[in-house]
């Protein structure tokens, strides 16, 4: 039984100052539908509902949401009518989730750039991660229990159906560039890199793991008038044309090798451009998946190198380094897009109806970053988490966030005392 929430347990109501003009204008959307004449339920509600739900952590289902839209702090703030559960469900199939593109552009518009490693400002190209991620969804409902969305299955042999999000993301800005959503299955046109292909853009610098390796891509992201810098297998072909002497600074950064190389069999066409090798050696990471467990109790070891391929010839190896390692930070903005934002759970299965929930989430994440103006950490997203929970006040958030950063000190210290003790 779910006990109904107060007015001040309902959180994050101020953000929607900056949303609502953005939204009025996707009131008339799908208003030509219809023909009846009555529809209470639209565009911009929908998706001030679905904001609402991911800001409230405490908000668990849609009939809790159907109870909280009737609190008097709510219709002052949001002036949202009371929705019945089958318009809710419904309603998606009649809206367009890509005129949602247009808020999240406006208010990446408004990001300022964040701070970030001084050596990365040689690169002049935006650095842009690409990656991708699952967004789970209930085996059983018919929309999503086509081939399309079928990416695993259970022990028992259940399949598992969901849907999958490509990002490109800003690293400057830390907010999306570019987000794509199609089924999980990672195959054909909707395969990683094929995704990644038909969405470039010139003016960037791709960073991305093995997934994103093709030969092909790398091609085209040169034709567009972008660079790269992306992670190959361990095992890929290569043919080395010349060796380049390693700096001090390389060699202190892990760099094991740093080459111009021609990729792939020799007696393949060759690449267009020059191709360089980074090798650096990296302390391996365990997966915690059960293939991988199982690769290891068959003797099979965790690499410890990184073969890294780029475009960009005249940068210094350790840099090369460097901004290939920048691409874990997606992987922080993914959870705070999953844990905190409810994309763990799916509100509609239909496809536009998950479209308008992925891009809601991007929403919430620009509105949160430019209200706290800071990247998010890891103590950041769990602070957010409890203020939204109603734990910690606003104040707390603050004075979070107005902390000093003594990164770089303690690890400066820590350093020292290392060596301090001959290590």
């Amino acid at each position: 039984m779910e006990i109904p929430l107060q007015d001040m347990e309902v959180q994050g109501l101020k953000y929607f100052h900056r949303l609502l003009p953005l939204l009025e204008r996707l009131k008339e959307v799908g208003r030509e539908r219809d023909s009846a004449h009555n529809r209470k339920l639209f565009f911009n509600d929908y998706v001030k509902l679905v904001l609402l739900y991911m800001w409230n952590p405490l908000i668990g289902s849609m009939r809790m949401l159907q109870k909280v839209v009737e609190l008097p702090q709510v219709i002052k703030a949001l002036g949202i009518r009371r929705f019945s559960l089958g318009s809710f469900s419904e309603a998606p199939a009649v809206f367009e989730p890509q005129l949602l593109k247009q808020v999240i552009a406006e208010l990446a518009g408004e990001l300022r750039p964040l701070s970030q490693n001084p050596k990365l400002a040689e690169v002049k190209a935006a650095i842009t991660l690409a990656d991708s991620t699952v967004l789970q969804g209930l085996a059983g409902l018919a929309n999503a229990a086509v081939n399309a969305t079928h990416y695993n299955t259970t022990r028992d042999g259940r399949k598992l159906h969901g849907w999958r999000l490509h990002l490109q993301l800003d690293l400057k800005t830390f907010s999306p560039c570019r987000a794509i959503v199609t089924g999980a299955r990672n195959a054909a046109d909707q395969r990683e890199h094929n995704v990644l292909k038909t969405n470039l853009e010139s003016g960037r610098c791709y960073v991305g793991d093995c997934a994103y390796g093709d030969h092909q891509v790398l091609e085209d992201i040169v034709a567009v008038g972008s660079s790269y810098v992306m992670r190959v297998r361990e095992d890929s072909v290569f043919e080395v044309i010349e060796e380049r002497e390693l700096s001090q600074a390389a060699l202190d950064a892990g760099v094991v090798r740093d080459a111009i190389v021609r990729l792939g069999p020799t007696d393949g066409p060759a690449m267009g451009h020059a191709v360089r090798l980074v090798e650096v050696q990296v302390n391996p990471q365990p997966r915690r998946t059960r293939k991988a467990k199982a690769a290891v109790r068959k003797g099979s070891r965790y690499s410890d190198r990184l073969l890294i391929v780029t475009n960009l010839t005249d940068l210094a190896a350790e840099l090369v380094a460097l901004i290939y390692q920048q691409r874990y930070s997606v992987e922080l903005f993914f959870r705070f897009f999953k844990q905190i934002l409810g994309l763990r759970h799916l509100i509609s299965q239909r496809p536009e109806g998950v479209e308008i929930q992925v891009y809601c989430a991007i929403i919430a994440c620009l509105v949160i970053q430019l209200q706290t103006g800071k990247k998010p950490n890891k103590m950041m997203v769990a602070m957010m988490g409890w203020f939204f929970v109603g734990l910690a006040s606003e104040q707390d958030v603050i004075d979070h966030l107005n902390k000093p950063d003594n990164t770089g000190v303690k690890l400066r210290a820590k350093e020292e005392l290392w060596k301090k003790l001959g290590y």
